[in-house]
């Protein structure tokens, strides 16, 4: 019965478009640093501000870079948009939006060709000029009196999956679960997070874009440091197993169940 409910959401999602979506988030700038990072922000139904509110936080990818405010809802913003949703999970959700020139995590290309192309993640240094203007807005977010601090939430995809990966390392109490999709990063920084954040990673066996070696690798590091953590690997799928990942039947009602 989960799978037909869940099928039935995300037909109504496929056939939502993005200005539909753009509607019912409002548009909001943040500026840091020299830095103005766009985003969007979808509030509940029937917001009340004297209620609290899990909060969810998601990364897009490389391809929704830019200034427009709008290209970071491809993916993702419909799903969580949707009334079925909505409804049954009241939240507040972020989708910021990542300058065309800076990423979210400090990654460096090792292998530019589709075929075996591989991925560098320091495990210091300071964070990207987007990385730091998104800490700063989620820490003016966590102050506001209706968001709930121990029901906070990050994912992303991709490049988004990597700044999931990288924002945990830097704010390892900040999150009760993260769920990143086909990204990667640093093993040497698990251990600031492992025992705290409930995680579930998503990959697709065939990604020649970002390869599943780098979520293996990341869960491997979770599960030797006795972190709480589930791995879904699609065969088959390449890079946009974004896809399958928010047509799982289990993955809201996992990820709203988790608090600190």
């Amino acid at each position: 019965m989960k799978r037909i409910i869940i099928s039935a959401i995300m037909v109504i999602v496929a056939n939502t478009s993005i200005s539909q979506v753009s509607e019912m988030y409002k548009a909001e700038m943040f500026k840091s640093k020299g830095i103005q990072l766009p985003y969007r922000i979808l509030y509940p139904k029937n917001f009340d501000s004297s209620k609290k509110y899990p909060l969810i936080l998601f990364l897009h990818g490389s391809g929704e870079r830019g200034s427009d405010n709008v290209k970071q809802l491809t993916h993702g913003a419909k799903l969580f948009a949707s009334d079925s949703v909505m409804e049954k999970y009241p939240a507040i959700v972020v989708f910021p939006q990542c300058p065309a020139n800076s990423y979210w995590a400090n990654v460096d290309i090792v292998n530019q060709s589709d075929s075996n192309r591989a991925f560098d993640f320091p495990a210091k240094g300071k964070p990207t000029p987007a990385m730091a203007a998104v800490i700063e807005l989620l820490d003016s977010l966590v102050r506001l009196s209706y968001v709930d601090r121990n029901r906070l939430y990050v994912g992303g995809l991709s490049m988004g999956g990597m700044g999931t990966f990288e924002l945990l390392a830097r704010k390892p109490k900040m999150f009760a679960a993260a769920f990143p999709i086909c990204g990667g990063g640093s093993p040497k920084n698990v251990n600031r997070y492992a025992k705290r954040v409930k995680m579930w990673v998503f990959h697709g066996e065939a990604d020649n874009v970002v390869p599943v070696y780098h979520s293996q690798r990341m869960v491997d590091a979770i599960k030797q440091a006795k972190g709480d953590v589930r791995f879904t690997v699609y065969p088959g799928v390449g890079h946009n197993s974004w896809d399958n990942a928010f047509a799982e039947p289990e993955l809201l009602p996992w990820l709203f169940s988790k608090r600190k």
